[in-house]
């Protein structure tokens, strides 16, 4: 359902538990509803001195679990370094395009592909060094190459599915693939791989991760929880000093909810999709 699938932010009108007083901001998985009770276990708090010029539903996104998903994929399992040339897909959403930004600030070649012009538009203004359309372009292993003559250091893959097979023959030695998401599979009704599926014809990447000594990890970002608080306010830091920005796709009220959910699992939103009530 609608009400368990998403984050929520919320705003403390009655408490008993001084951890959370009266007024204050919280994040916590109750879903898209109007008002929770609970005993402050499943509630994370937002940081206690946000900026008033940044709008709090960042804590939803770019200062979220978005901006640290991106953040731990970069650090943590690719190890990025100065230099380097990243892919990221997806890339004009709430993940992507942070992860693109990041790596931005750390002094790597991003490469980042979208499916709308708009999107890709928007990817130039953050910075991203090429992008390009995958619907629209005549060969995605092409393009690829285009952008990047010498293969990708890293692969930040939120997509899955056939897009990977392109990618992996063009990973460098040594590479290594943080695996986010797979929304090219997500609305499938029949599953394209795992153990409920028919037997299936690729792709095999095996061959390339031997060869290529190349290293694929999948994570939550849950993982680092220990980490948060600090990479929050790294993620502020950067949002303050002009070298993060994030885009908002808002919608208001509950009768919108189903339209503004289904617009974020079919791509159709650049940035973060927020519904405030």
């Amino acid at each position: 359902t609608l009400t368990s699938l998403s984050l929520s932010l919320s705003r403390v009108i009655q408490s008993y538990n001084p951890s959370f007083p009266v007024g204050c901001h919280v994040v916590s998985d109750c879903g898209w509803r109007s008002h929770w009770v609970c005993d402050g276990a499943e509630l994370t708090p937002v940081l206690p001195d946000w900026p008033l010029d940044i709008p709090l539903s960042l804590a939803l996104g770019a200062i979220g679990m978005p901006g640290l998903t991106a953040l731990y994929g970069l650090e943590e399992v690719c190890e990025i370094k100065k230099g380097e040339t990243l892919l990221v897909n997806a890339a004009a959403g709430a993940v992507g395009s942070v992860v693109g930004q990041i790596a931005k600030i750390k002094g790597c070649r991003v490469v980042g592909c979208a499916g709308t012009d708009a999107k890709v538009s928007y990817l130039k203004e953050l910075g991203f060094d090429q992008v390009f359309n995958y619907k629209t372009v005549t060969s995605l292993e092409e393009s690829l190459r285009e952008a990047a003559p010498h293969g990708y250091d890293c692969y930040f893959e939120n997509v899955g599915g056939k897009f990977s097979s392109v990618v992996m023959p063009q990973m460098r030695e040594y590479g290594r693939i943080a695996v986010c998401g797979s929304i090219s599979m997500y609305n499938d009704t029949t599953p394209q791989t795992g153990i409920l599926s028919t037997p299936q014809t690729g792709p095999y990447v095996h061959t390339y991760m031997i060869f290529k000594q190349l290293r694929m990890e999948g994570f939550l970002c849950a993982r680092w929880k220990h980490k948060h608080q600090q990479s929050l306010r790294r993620l502020m830091a950067w949002m303050t000093e002009g070298k993060l920005r994030c885009n908002e796709h808002i919608t208001s009220g509950f009768n919108n909810m189903p339209a503004a959910f289904m617009g974020m699992l079919q791509g159709d939103n650049i940035g973060k999709a927020v519904v405030k009530v």
